[in-house]
């Protein structure tokens, strides 16, 4: 991978660099964001996206079919000292997706569809309150609670004139820690307001150290989360996969099991268990990046609905 940076004059803003990284292979900012591990970030036309993260904002400009991506209101340190290890830069998808491509014709189709996806390195904490209110909702109502929460609890990051928004940062868990659960059902988040409480709780008490668990294996990570109200095993994979990178984890809820009756068990009803068994015998520690090339292009092309 080589970058080259330059800066450009933006007002208010002339001091900061927005930044080209030439040359990156297996990679598509909106394959990357619409796969439904990320929830702060909106698509501003076809080519650009506004995304929060890591508590900054940035605008993210990449033109169909072009291996550069440009990265708008950051700096030369802040990519190299975040957004690199963000976006998994130094991960080797090229070999992965051939890995994965030559299982069978299925994850080959997955990948050729999906070619740019790469899994994101998120905020533990953030994924952890994220996937809690996840459960049962669309993404578009996943995102307005999350907005609805940072918007009172979290702090101002700063205004776009693409999208007409101010931004905010997430809360941390002492912030998120004054919310009552009255005050959470106000932002939409229903019956996960008690599952919020309590993960704020138990993290601020250090009942829940979610540091540790970037040392723990995945089982024993799990078993960890799962201590917390709301978090059972289709949240705790999803928090592991997408903020610590346990790549032996199959997150399974209803549609990708769907996808994976269909094309591997010739649409006939298996169990979660089953599923999970299956997806750690056949892809092994790729199992996650599996899961993610087979959720986008079973979702993108409403397969086995």
């Amino acid at each position: 991978m080589k970058s080259i940076f330059k800066h450009f004059t933006e007002g208010c803003e002339s001091m900061v660099s927005n930044l080209i990284v030439e040359q990156v292979e297996c990679f598509d900012i909106g394959q990357i964001l619409e796969s439904g591990q990320v929830f702060r970030f909106e698509q501003i036309n076809e080519n650009s996206y506004i995304l929060i993260a890591k508590q900054k904002r940035i605008k993210l400009v990449q033109q169909p079919g072009s291996n550069n991506l440009m990265i708008h209101h950051t700096t030369v340190g802040e990519f190299d000292e975040i957004w690199k290890a963000y976006f998994d830069l130094d991960t080797d998808y090229k070999g992965i997706s051939k890995t994965l491509s030559d299982k069978d014709a299925y994850m080959k189709a997955a990948i050729e569809f999906g070619y740019g996806v790469r899994i994101l390195k998120q905020d533990p904490w953030e994924m952890l309150i994220s996937f809690i209110i996840s459960q049962n909702k669309a993404i578009p109502h996943i995102k307005q609670c999350i907005a609805n929460i940072t918007e009172r609890y979290g702090d101002e990051i700063g205004y776009d004139h693409d999208t007409d928004k101010t931004y905010y940062t997430f809360p941390t868990p002492e912030q998120l820690l004054r919310a009552t659960e009255g005050e959470l059902r106000e932002c939409k988040v229903g019956f996960r307001a008690p599952y919020i409480v309590d993960a704020c709780k138990k993290v601020t008490s250090g009942e829940v150290d979610l540091n540790e668990l970037y040392v723990l294996s995945a089982s024993e990570a799990k078993e960890k989360l799962m201590q917390i109200k709301g978090v059972g095993p289709k949240v705790s994979d999803c928090i592991l996969l997408f903020a610590y990178s346990k790549m032996d984890l199959f997150p399974t809820d209803v549609w990708i099991k769907r996808v994976i009756e269909g094309m591997y068990f010739e649409g006939k009803e298996i169990s979660l268990k089953a599923i999970q068994t299956f997806a750690r015998e056949y892809y092994g520690d790729l199992a996650g990046y599996a899961q993610q090339y087979l959720f986008f292009y079973g979702r993108e092309n409403n397969l086995y609905k």
